[in-house]
């Protein structure tokens, strides 16, 4: 198996975000490497896509394909924040990693 950059998995993150997203900054959980989601490790692995940190390999992203249905895993990240940076919008939008919890 081999390794493709980030932009190989463009087109799914622009379907479940509706940005660009190969440009957003994550930050790796584990190591702590920032970088553009463009830099990101990706293996295309039946039934879906993983991304793994360049520094370190911790697992960030999973892509699954479900009926028709896009399902992300972003537990890797300890951030990711939208494409442009601050600059972008006046502000940065951190996107939630951790999964909400109700009661």
């Amino acid at each position: 198996m081999y390794d493709l950059d980030g932009n190989a998995i463009a087109a799914p993150l622009f379907d479940v975000f509706g940005v660009e997203m190969t440009t957003a900054v994550g930050t790796c959980r584990g190591c702590g490497w920032a970088g553009p989601l463009a830099e990101v490790a990706v293996y295309l692995v039946t039934p879906g896509v993983v991304a793994r940190c360049p520094r370190c390999d911790a697992l960030l992203i999973v892509i699954v394909d479900r009926r028709g249905m896009a399902c992300l895993e972003l537990a890797g990240f300890s951030s990711l924040e939208q494409p442009g940076g601050p600059g972008a919008t006046g502000r940065t939008r951190p996107t939630r990693t951790e999964p909400r919890r109700t009661s």
